[in-house]
């Protein structure tokens, strides 16, 4: 079956993420879902640093680190350690972080 016959008879996004990147524990699938993660870690911030009416260059300021590594950040463009995050998000923009695992 062709594929883009199979991604139009997908009922749901889970389907479509299935036919497209594999099932979950593919590895093209934990690289689309690392990804995708990235991406709303960087969009929250991006939206919580404009909700407090902040530019990066402030929020750096106020975390103790460089407007390029928040720009960078903002972009999904690096990594952030656990601890970092919490800095930005709790002291920097004073907002809660509540992980969870599945």
């Amino acid at each position: 079956m062709n594929n883009k016959i199979e991604i139009r008879d997908a009922k749901n996004f889970d389907e479509l993420l299935d036919i497209k990147y594999g099932k979950i524990g593919a590895e093209k699938r934990d690289t689309f879902e690392e990804k995708a993660q990235y991406f709303v870690i960087s969009a929250m911030l991006k939206e919580a640093r404009k909700e407090a009416n902040m530019t990066q260059e402030q929020l750096a300021e106020k975390v103790g680190t460089k407007k390029s590594y928040i720009s960078r950040l903002e972009n999904g463009k690096c990594d952030i350690q656990l601890s970092t995050l919490y800095r930005i998000f709790e002291f920097g923009l004073g907002k809660k972080i509540n992980l969870l695992f599945s």
